[in-house]
């Protein structure tokens, strides 16, 4: 069998590219090899039982589920709350439209109508204008998405006012609501508005264990029993149902437990790092709110994709956003010392 040899060419010593590289600590490892387990299907297994149950009581809802993914956490929630040829009114740089592989068309048949928001936010106007006047002709406005905090916008988080004013629209129109919450811990740690309050004006929401949180894989979807009931169906019909998942339910006890505060080292290193790319020649560093940076670096005659690989081969690894827009994420495998040296080494390959 052939040896990858990558990491002994070009050894990752810095980390920025997403806060999914987070590797598990050792004590969460500790924790995941001793989780009391059983079969999740048959709700027998008293690690996933108890994270359903915390996340559930953290999102003020009556139920949830563990699911592989968050993108199946989104993409279980379409297909319950839409039916084939419906419309999903969203912000056009939402995950739902570019990174779940078209999923909304594949597996729901519905079509996303993004709304062009101000870093990854829309308005109450743009909602209502977008939602469609019932006849045949047209396809239906069923759901209203939003994702908080909004990972291409930047990192944004969403005022709980324009929240309370999106969904509000949604209701008197009768279309139902979910919460992409991939990066809500976040969300709550910069606002301090708490988790329930966010998902309160939703009929679903989730959260990503293996972001800032550190677990290896995971994610939990909230709402109604009914939701979850016919969620659970949707799990099975797509794959995601497991057997002795207390394992890694148990990674997200502790995650919840232990690095859901410290969320704000992550977005007071992104801001450091921030701090430091604004002071080189030819970098137009985008605002950051929480752990996601954005920043371009066309002025420096360099292509994102050059800059990357660069970068790379100096022990940093970086995002390519596109021509010469590029991204930075901090977790909690990133330390202060790791964000000044990585301003380094970016000067270093664009000098």
């Amino acid at each position: 069998m052939a040896t990858d040899t990558r990491d002994q060419v070009n050894p990752v010593r810095i980390n920025l590219y997403s806060d999914t590289q987070t590797l598990p600590t050792p004590e969460m490892r500790q924790v995941m090899a001793a989780a009391p387990v059983g079969d999740e299907q048959t709700f027998d297994d008293p690690s996933v039982n108890a994270l359903c149950g915390r996340v559930a009581a953290l999102l003020g809802k009556e139920a949830a589920v563990f699911l592989p993914s968050g993108t199946m956490c989104n993409e279980i929630a379409i297909r319950v709350h839409c039916r084939p040829g419906d419309e999903v009114i969203a912000e056009a740089s939402c995950h739902i439209l570019n990174f779940e592989g078209g999923g909304p068309a594949a597996l729901s048949g519905v079509q996303i109508a993004p709304l062009p928001g101000r870093r990854g936010v829309f308005s109450a106007d743009q909602a209502r204008a977008a939602i469609r006047d019932t006849h045949r002709y047209a396809p239906r406005s069923a759901l209203l998405e939003v994702e908080n905090t909004a990972n291409m916008g930047g990192g944004t988080v969403w005022p709980l006012a324009d929240v309370r004013a999106v969904t509000e629209v949604a209701r008197t129109h009768g279309l139902a609501t979910h919460l992409d919450g991939a990066r809500l811990p976040n969300a709550v740690v910069e606002s301090g508005v708490s988790a329930a309050a966010y998902a309160d004006d939703f009929d679903s929401a989730w959260i990503d264990l293996s972001k800032g949180l550190g677990c290896p894989v995971g994610a939990v979807l909230a709402g109604s029993s009914s939701f979850i009931d016919e969620a659970w169906r949707w799990k099975q019909r797509m794959g995601g149902a497991m057997r002795q998942a207390g394992i890694l339910a148990a990674a997200g006890l502790h995650g919840l437990d232990h690095h859901w505060d410290r969320l704000a080292e992550d977005h007071a290193h992104a801001a450091l790092l921030a701090d430091g790319l604004a002071e080189l020649k030819g970098f137009v560093v985008e605002p950051c709110e929480t752990n996601i940076l954005f920043f371009d670096v066309g002025n420096t005659g360099h292509s994102a994709a050059d800059v990357a690989a660069r970068a790379g081969a100096a022990g940093l690894r970086i995002g390519a956003m596109g021509a010469t827009r590029m991204r930075a994420v901090t977790h909690l495998d990133v330390s202060r010392t790791d964000c000044q040296e990585a301003v380094r080494i970016l000067a270093e390959v664009t000098a």
